[in-house]
């Protein structure tokens, strides 16, 4: 008997309650504002330790779930830069003759990632999260299959921004997942995991990107993601679940209407919605967001500006390294390692400044970090991402050996982490598993149309105050907002009561 049907079966005891027993409790102690004649029909967890609910899962089925949306988000994420190497060949295979879309086969993947999940993600609130990755996944496979088979560059484009769309959907909805499955004070390790995809993803998918078009031409860098990703889909169909816990209460409250014969048992969680109001609420919440919260706001832009510095300077990489350091194509992968190996120093760099702050909050008798604290890391550390620009810029304006600017690069990743992972930790934390996809949606719209449009504006940028000075522009840009989040952790909890944002 599984956990879901035993939790089922305590439920026809303990929820299912006579309208004339006041004394009904759900357990969650949250239905004191309903009369007891509604109380008594509402479908609840039972209890705090109810082993239907995800976060009480037994670990190693959370841990399925994490991992495959983390790999999910992982995959989606290569296919951002995978074809950056071969982009040579793409040129003349696909006649393309302007510079500008030259690089938007690179970035269009990009915008399909920021307008996407604004419309498939609503999706999971009627329909569960499990569905819409699954469809998502799938229509991601699909269509990187078509830019594989395409002439010409019109299809291609189209191909490339409908697989962005469907590929945004584990990055849109893994923030909520995760709190789906996770205690606040648990959540640290989940949340570094699955933001690995977005960070790591566009570094390895270059360097793998590199040896496959060197070898056995650009198509098959698609060919591959394509493969990938299909077993990756595969896998995903055994070990995802649904966990969304609105739909688990829906399912409950449905089997024990059945069950039971009592048509007036209804979930706690239970929007009085018609599926369409659901869906357009969905829609427009990460809008609402960005224009109610200035928190998500600022954060928000400063993650997609960091984000833009990072794609403007993969569209350099290659003239840089290959046409003024002479690398190969297979071997120009090679020049993401710097900032790949700053995601792997940062990560446990992260992991040990969390237990810091969950020790020191256990001393002091709370059960997690004030939300707050979480920014302390940002704060710290952002600032690497200006140093790296400028020693990026600088060394190679002078043609210093290839080693150097390769170390920037290192510098930039490291800041780069740091001003990601704090960001979608606080957000994730001050919404929850209720608004948790919202803001993530809200906060990847303004990042990936800054990774499709700021590359555009790097070949006059350059040309016109060379490498230098045109990313010592970029550093400046990079530290004009570090005083927000020094802000927004003295005067955050505040700023957050001015502000509520109900859902």
């Amino acid at each position: 008997m599984t956990d879901l049907q035993t939790s089922e079966k305590l439920a026809c005891s303990k929820t299912v309650q006579h309208k004339d027993n006041p004394a009904f409790e759900s357990g969650s102690g949250s239905e004191s504002n309903l009369q007891p004649e509604t109380a008594s029909f509402t479908v609840d967890w039972d209890g705090p330790d109810d082993v239907a609910n995800p976060v009480n899962w037994p670990a190693y089925k959370r841990w399925a779930n994490i991992v495959t949306i983390s790999i999910l988000g992982l995959i989606t994420n290569l296919a951002p830069a995978i074809c950056a190497p071969g982009i040579s060949g793409m040129v003349v295979d696909l006649n393309i003759n302007s510079e500008i879309v030259g690089t938007l086969a690179i970035t269009f993947y990009v915008l399909g990632l920021a307008v996407g999940p604004m419309v498939i993600s609503p999706l999971s609130e009627v329909y569960g999260r499990l569905p819409v990755y699954h469809v998502s996944n799938l229509v991601f496979v699909a269509f990187v299959i078509g830019n594989a088979l395409s002439n010409t560059v019109t299809p291609f484009l189209v191909f490339r921004f409908v697989s962005g769309c469907a590929g945004g959907v584990p990055m849109a909805l893994g923030g909520g997942s995760i709190a789906d499955l996770t205690h606040p004070p648990k959540r640290s390790l989940a949340m570094t995991l699955f933001s690995l995809g977005p960070l790591t993803g566009p570094i390895l998918g270059p360097l793998i990107g590199g040896f496959i078009a060197a070898t056995k031409g650009w198509r098959w860098t698609f060919w591959v993601l394509a493969i990938v990703g299909g077993a990756v889909g595969g896998a995903a169909t055994v070990t995802l679940r649904e966990t969304h816990p609105r739909i688990l209460l829906d399912r409950k409250a449905a089997r024990l209407r059945a069950e039971t014969g009592n048509p007036h048992l209804r979930s706690k969680l239970e929007l009085p919605l018609p599926a369409p109001r659901v869906l357009t609420r969905a829609l427009v919440r990460p809008t609402m967001l960005l224009l109610r919260s200035p928190i998500v706001l600022v954060l928000s832009l400063y993650v997609a500006l960091i984000f833009g510095i990072m794609y403007l300077l993969f569209t350099t990489f290659t003239s840089v390294f290959e046409g003024q350091y002479g690398f190969t194509t297979s071997t120009s992968g090679l020049v993401y390692l710097g900032l790949g190996t700053s995601m792997v120093v940062s990560v446990p760099i992260f992991n040990s400044l969390n237990k810091r702050m969950m020790a020191q909050a256990a001393s002091e008798g709370r059960p997690a970090p004030p939300l707050e604290q979480r920014l302390l890391p940002m704060i710290w550390f952002s600032p690497s991402v200006a140093v790296g620009l400028l020693i990026y810029g600088w060394t190679v304006e002078y043609k210093v050996h290839w080693f150097v600017p390769i170390v920037g690069t290192t510098f930039i990743g490291y800041g780069a982490f740091f001003v990601l992972m704090p960001t979608q930790l606080y957000l994730v934390n001050l919404f929850g598993s209720d608004g948790a996809a919202s803001a993530l949606g809200a906060n990847l719209l303004l990042r990936y149309i800054s990774g499709t449009f700021l590359p555009l504006a790097g070949p006059k940028m350059y040309q016109t105050l060379h490498y230098g000075w045109g990313n010592s522009l970029l550093a400046f840009l990079s530290l004009s907002f570090l005083p927000f989040p020094i802000l927004f952790y003295t005067y955050g909890e505040w700023l957050r009561a001015k502000t509520d944002v109900k859902f």
